[in-house]
């Protein structure tokens, strides 16, 4: 044992790997035989009784000596075997990193070789036409280089060198195909950059050729594939046919949708086709082309094309694919806003031949899905043309809003008579239900209406009272009539529509004319007057216009919202406000024209008198006048009325300052008389409402009822010249004709300003009570 320990530990140097382990075999061996013994032990102590204390006394010595033996040998193996495994791992390290260095060395020049190769086999390529190939060699080029680069230790120039090798290899071939490319299309141009007139686009010129191979094949499918596979793998393809679509679209596609005398006619030549624009006529035609004609010019344009030149497929899509995504949205909208808009019907009995545009719209998208110029099965193309009805009932309603803005702004002076027997008209309208074809037919003046089998409404009933108005409002309300006619028998939504659009032109008319015409309201009575009577004359038709049309209409208008009822205050208080304005402009005129008479006083005066005559004779003026305005007008009513309140304020203010007179002499009373007179005398004479009427007497012996202090007047020109009896007389204890004008007070005034105070005088007022 001893010696064996020493031998261990005495060893110095390296330990062997095959003495190490015998080492350990003997420990083991020695541990096995000390288990057994303690085993052994253990049982004849525990199981067998038997005292051997001796024997377990020399046999812990011996396991206390192997134990000590184990530690030496653990000490051992830690100092020595860690020592050597630390210097190995130092020395396999090392040739670790000068192995993965003579990798990455190698590797580099396994990129350098492959660079070389593909540059190699690129220009080979590249000499033979064999585009895709070089194309695929230059990526693989590409690669190396980007593989080299990609070493943080690589910094080596000749990168440089490879890269701009790379750059100037790869211009050159992209140049090249751009060459190619600019021979399969030759465009010719108009030199002036803005089009001013259609003959602009009659120098385009678009020429077809497709390129040759190696072996002078024209027109060869593989030739011209593998330019276009090359130009995609380059990046470039997608940025030539957009130049191309955009050259495309100015200078041939839109030139042909716009002007309806261009075409476009197809050459065949032996190296590829020709399309050259040109136009039809010696002269070109200003109106639009027809949807069947643009789709024509179109496909003509597209299948040339498609034959020639996009029938490729790069990658997964062919050309004309990616064309077809680049122009389809211009190209439609082009259509629309060019073509489509002004074939849009403008009467609602042409919507049915509307049909054959719709059916020409299908079979034209159905072609350019075919060529695969269009991917998406639903397009706003073609919901344009199937949406017809709306875009009638706009298009309608916009042509409607400007016709009638601009009769509202028109001339208000240019008038038409309405008659008597003038009755609203109504268009022919569909039958509802069994009703009788004759209820269909417009309205005679001639019929009447009966109710109950009996009663029978006059002839004069839906008639407007004799006057005039303007020309333009009755052509605007022949308008609003014929745009409700177009909503009959109309869908749901283009009837809603034109029924808001009729509506909508009264409203303009509410807020325009009195806006645009108002300084000539004012200013000019004639115009008021034609004014009030347009405003009455649309209110009144606007009473029965919608249950004219309402049984006619789709729901919900037949269920009683196609009205305009509740418009007709609106206009009536319109054309009066206008009218009232103008009355209380000429009131004003007037009292103005009074107030030079020198408040009447002091006539005797031959200067006070000229005054208050003169001021006396322009008022008669002003109203002479304005009955010739207004007599061929107004209504016959409507005009009494006006001229009697206006003759109803002159002769008020005359009244209120003769009142106000204290002292009014014989002489001044005589000439107050004078004055009044010819009032009452000439006042009467503007009341002519019409020239050719018969019964204008009538009229003047209605004054009463039309001037309001007429009476009053005749009876203060009465007591002007009469003496103190007769006006005791007249007055009648508060019962005569005086008294039933003038109050008490007022008629003791009077009387003290035309009488001296005497006894006579006294008892004359004391009788008036």
């Amino acid at each position: 044992m001893a010696s064996f320990v020493t031998e261990v530990l005495a060893s110095s140097g390296k330990l062997e790997k095959e003495d190490l382990a015998g080492k350990i075999c003997k420990i083991s061996r020695r541990v096995e035989d000390t288990k057994e013994a303690v085993c052994d032990m253990i049982n004849k102590r525990y199981k067998e009784f038997l005292p051997s204390l001796q024997a377990s006394e020399e046999l812990m010595d011996q396991v206390d000596k192997v134990s000590r033996e184990m530690d030496v040998l653990k000490d051992c193996i830690d100092n020595e075997v860690q020592q050597n495994i630390h210097c190995s791992l130092a020395e396999y390290a090392k040739v670790k990193q000068q192995l993965e260095k003579n990798t990455i060395i190698l590797t580099m020049l396994g990129h350098l070789k492959e660079f070389h190769n593909a540059m190699e086999d690129f220009s080979k390529a590249f000499a033979d036409n064999r585009y895709v190939d070089a194309a695929k060699l230059l990526e693989q080029a590409q690669l190396s280089v980007d593989s080299l680069k990609t070493w943080k230790s690589s910094e080596l120039p000749l990168l440089r060198t490879l890269g701009s090798e790379l750059i100037v290899q790869r211009e050159n071939f992209i140049y090249h195909l751009g060459a190619e490319w600019k021979r399969l299309a030759i465009w010719k141009l108009p030199s002036s950059k803005e089009p001013t007139n259609p003959r602009w686009s009659l120098k385009t010129e678009l020429k077809l050729t497709l390129s040759c191979g190696k072996d002078g094949d024209p027109g060869c499918p593989a030739h011209l594939s593998s330019i276009l596979q090359a130009l995609a793998m380059q990046g470039d393809l997608h940025y030539k046919i957009k130049l191309f679509s955009q050259v495309l679209l100015k200078n041939m596609l839109r030139p042909l949708i716009v002007h309806r005398g261009l075409s476009v006619r197809v050459t065949d030549n032996s190296d590829g086709p020709t399309l050259t624009v040109e136009h039809l006529d010696a002269e070109l035609q200003p109106d639009r082309s027809s949807p069947s004609q643009v789709y024509t010019k179109l496909l003509l344009v597209l299948r040339t094309l498609h034959s020639h030149l996009l029938d490729m497929s790069v990658g997964e899509k062919k050309l004309s694919a990616i064309l077809g995504e680049m122009i389809w949205e211009e190209l439609s909208h082009c259509i629309i806003h060019e073509c489509l808009v002004y074939s849009i019907p403008t009467k609602s009995s042409q919507l049915e031949n509307y049909n054959a545009v719709i059916k020409e719209t299908e079979e034209f998208e159905s072609s350019l899905k075919e060529m695969q110029y269009l991917q998406s099965d639903s397009t706003d193309l073609l919901k344009y043309a199937k949406d017809v009805n709306c875009h009638f009932a706009s298009k309608k309603c916009k042509d409607v809003i400007v016709a009638a803005r601009k009769l509202m702004t028109s001339k208000m002076h240019n008038t038409v008579r309405i008659k008597p027997e003038t009755r609203l008209t109504l268009p022919k309208l569909p039958a509802q239900g069994s009703e009788a074809p004759g209820r269909q037919q417009k309205m005679s003046s001639e019929e009447e209406v009966r109710l109950d089998g009996h009663q029978q409404l006059s002839s004069r009933t839906l008639c407007l009272p004799v006057c005039r108005i303007s020309e333009s409002v009755q052509q605007l309300m022949e308008l609003a009539f014929n745009t409700q006619r177009e909503a009959v028998g109309s869908s749901v939504q283009c009837a809603l529509q034109l029924f808001f659009t009729v509506r909508n032109i009264f409203q303009l008319f509410y807020d325009v004319v009195p806006t645009y015409h108002k300084e000539n309201l004012l200013k000019f009575p004639h115009l008021a007057a034609i004014q009030h009577n347009n405003c009455m004359y649309l209110a009144h038709h606007l009473l029965i216009l919608g249950h004219s049309f309402r049984p006619h209409m789709p729901p919900p208008l037949s269920d009683g919202i196609a009205t305009f009822v509740d418009m007709v205050p609106g206009f009536r208080k319109l054309g009066a406000q206008c009218f009232l304005a103008q009355l209380n402009t000429q009131k004003a005129e007037l009292l103005e024209r009074l107030s030079t008479a020198r408040n009447f006083s002091n006539l005797e005066d031959e200067e006070n008198y000229n005054a208050a005559s003169k001021a006396v004779r322009q008022v008669i003026h002003q109203l002479k006048q304005l009955g010739i305005v207004w007599q061929d007008v107004l209504p016959v009513n409507i005009y009494c009325k006006a001229m009697g309140s206006l003759l109803n304020t002159a002769i008020s203010e005359v009244m209120a300052k003769i009142m106000l007179l204290e002292d009014i002499s014989s002489e001044d009373g005589e000439h107050l008389h004078t004055l009044c007179q010819t009032l009452i005398v000439e006042g009467p004479l503007v009341f002519v409402p019409l020239a050719e009427e018969s019964k204008n007497s009538v009229y003047q012996e209605e004054v009463p009822l039309f001037v309001k202090r007429w009476m009053t007047f005749k009876e203060l020109v009465i007591v002007l010249r009469a003496n103190l009896q007769e006006i005791v007389n007249r007055w009648a204890e508060g019962k005569g004709p005086l008294a039933m004008e003038f109050s008490g007070p007022e008629m003791k005034s009077l009387v003290r300003a035309l009488f001296q105070n005497t006894e006579r005088r006294a008892l004359a007022l004391a009788k008036i009570k």
